[in-house]
Formats: C-alpha cells, sequence, structure tokens
C-alpha cells in the first residue's frame, strides 16, 4: 500500500512537470485572440491562361527584327504608286523595253515622226538636230539590237505631279554609218558593240494618258 502511494506522488510530480513545460512553450490561449487572416484567393478570369505558361511562352518567343527602312529606290516606287494606283514597276519595265527598242530604231532611221510622241520636247530638239546634221552630209545610220539584257529600275521619284523613273539598258547593237555612196565611216556590220545607257522616263499622274515619255538620256558615270 505505501509502495503505490508513493507511485501516485511520482506521477503527479511527472505530470505537474510536463504542463509548466507545456505552458512556457506555448502560451497560455484566453478564447479572445483574433482568428488567423485568411488568405484571399487571387481573381484571374476564366479564359486565362496560367501565368507560369505565359511567362514561358514569352521567353521561348523569338524577338522579332528590326524593321528595315525602305530604300530610296523603293520609297520613291510606292511614291509613284501612291499618285497612280494603277502603277507597277513589271509592267512599266515593259513599256520600256519597248520604247527603248522603238526610239533606237526610229531614231538610226531618221524618222522623226515616231520619235515625236516617244520624247520631250528637249530630248526631241536634240535628236533633230543630230538627224538634220546627218541628212545634211547625206549620211545614214543602221542600227540592230542585238540583244537586250533586262532594263533594270536605279532612280523613281515625284517630283510636284510628275512622276520620275530612271532605268539601265545594258544591250548588244551592231551600229554602222555610211556615206552617200555606202562607204563605211563608223561601226562594224558583223560585230555588236555593247552599250550602257541610262534613260529617264516622265508621265503626269494626273494625265488620262497612260504613256511615259523619254525626258533625258544618259550614260553611267
Amino acid at each position: 500500500m505505501g509502495d503505490q502511494f508513493l507511485e501516485l506522488i511520482v506521477f503527479a510530480a511527472l505530470a505537474l512537470f510536463l504542463v509548466y513545460r507545456l505552458w512556457g512553450v506555448l502560451g497560455r490561449r484566453t478564447g479572445a485572440e483574433p482568428p488567423p487572416p485568411i488568405q484571399q484567393p487571387t481573381m484571374r478570369p476564366m479564359n486565362a491562361p496560367p501565368a507560369t505558361v505565359v511567362s514561358i511562352a514569352d521567353r521561348l518567343r523569338p524577338t522579332p527584327p528590326p524593321s528595315r527602312p525602305a530604300s530610296p529606290l523603293q520609297a520613291g516606287l510606292d511614291e509613284i504608286r501612291a499618285e497612280d494606283p494603277n502603277f507597277t514597276a513589271e509592267h512599266f519595265i515593259d513599256g520600256a523595253r519597248h520604247a527603248f527598242e522603238i526610239i533606237v530604231k526610229s531614231f538610226a532611221e531618221s524618222d522623226t515622226a515616231t520619235l515625236r510622241p516617244l520624247v520631250s520636247d528637249e530630248v526631241y530638239d536634240a535628236f533633230s538636230e543630230v538627224i538634220r546634221h546627218r541628212l545634211s552630209v547625206k549620211e545614214s545610220v543602221e542600227t540592230r539590237i542585238e540583244r537586250l539584257q533586262e532594263p533594270e529600275i536605279i532612280e523613281a521619284r515625284i517630283d510636284g505631279r510628275t512622276a520620275i523613273i530612271t532605268i539601265k539598258f545594258v544591250s548588244g547593237q551592231v551600229s554602222v554609218t555610211r556615206d552617200a555612196e555606202g562607204k563605211i565611216l563608223d561601226g562594224d556590220p558583223e560585230r555588236a558593240v555593247e552599250h550602257t545607257d541610262h534613260w529617264t522616263f516622265s508621265r503626269n499622274t494626273r494625265s488620262s494618258n497612260p504613256n511615259w515619255i523619254l525626258s533625258g538620256t544618259g550614260a553611267p558615270e
């Protein structure tokens, strides 16, 4: 009986010791402490993808290259197209090629009637002066285009209402100048000579006439 009583005293002392330790570590709750804050969920549109997916996609998406400014030639062609919606570079080149062949042939044959509507007043005056001199000394010219490379537009611009385009022609031509007796003064009837010409064409974009005229000729510097 004495032993049991001693054990009860030991167990009671141990229980008091444990309660004291818990009290010191955890403190006391009186029931008046405010409840812990409630974490409000972040609202997101129903159809929005998860933020992590968008972030990864943005990182993986390639950066678009910086836009390049238009070249002066392309800017000039765009200006002409803005004034004349029917303009296309391809159609212009086809017409310029045809005009080159007709003008070269007509000039060689001194055919001013054909030249007149195809060239400007200034070009016509220059061509006519050469033709008059040729006729005065009784010389004749025979010119034949053997080959013609694809013409290349090298400059385009708008000056007021006038569209101006310079085009490069590279051709192989057989050209022979003869005197009144038919003697060859210049050229070789059996050999084509390469010519590089820069011809400038112009057109009033407000005109109902769709044809371009030759307004200047030159050679590369």
